[in-house]
C-alpha cells in the first residue's frame, strides 16, 4: 500500500481515493467469502451432507457481492471507466482468487502516474 505522502496517490482526488479504498476493502472481503463458500461450505454441503455452513455463507456472500458491485460502480463512475471495463471488474467477484487480482490491478493503474 502506498503512503499518504506518495505523489501517485496525492494526484487522485479525495473522492477517488475514498472510492478506491472502499472498493479495495470490499474486494478483499468478497474474495475471502467466495473462497470460504467454494472451499469450505460447498464441500461440507455436497461431500459431508451438512448444509448449515452453506445456508449462512451463501446468502452472506450474495449480499456482500451486491456491495462489491456498488463499490465497483462507484469507482467506475468516478474514474470514468468504460462499460466493458466495469463489467470485467464486476465479474471478478464471481471467480475465486480473481477479485484479489482485479483489486491489485485497479489499484496499480490508478496510483501510478
Amino acid at each position: 500500500m502506498t503512503s499518504p505522502a506518495d505523489p501517485a496517490t496525492s494526484a487522485l482526488s479525495p473522492a477517488v481515493k475514498g472510492a478506491l479504498t472502499r472498493y479495495r476493502v470490499i474486494a478483499y472481503i468478497v474474495g475471502v467469502m467466495l473462497l470460504v463458500l467454494v472451499f469450505v461450505a460447498m464441500p461440507l454441503k455436497y461431500l459431508g451432507d451438512n448444509p448449515s455452513a452453506m445456508n449462512v455463507v451463501g446468502p452472506l456472500h450474495g449480499f456482500l457481492y451486491v456491495v462489491y458491485l456498488l463499490g465497483a460502480f462507484d469507482l467506475a463512475r468516478r474514474v470514468r471507466w468504460s462499460l466493458p471495463r466495469l463489467i470485467l471488474v464486476a465479474l471478478a467477484g464471481t471467480i475465486p482468487f480473481l477479485s484479489f487480482y482485479a483489486e491489485r490491478k485497479v489499484t496499480h493503474e490508478l496510483t501510478r502516474s
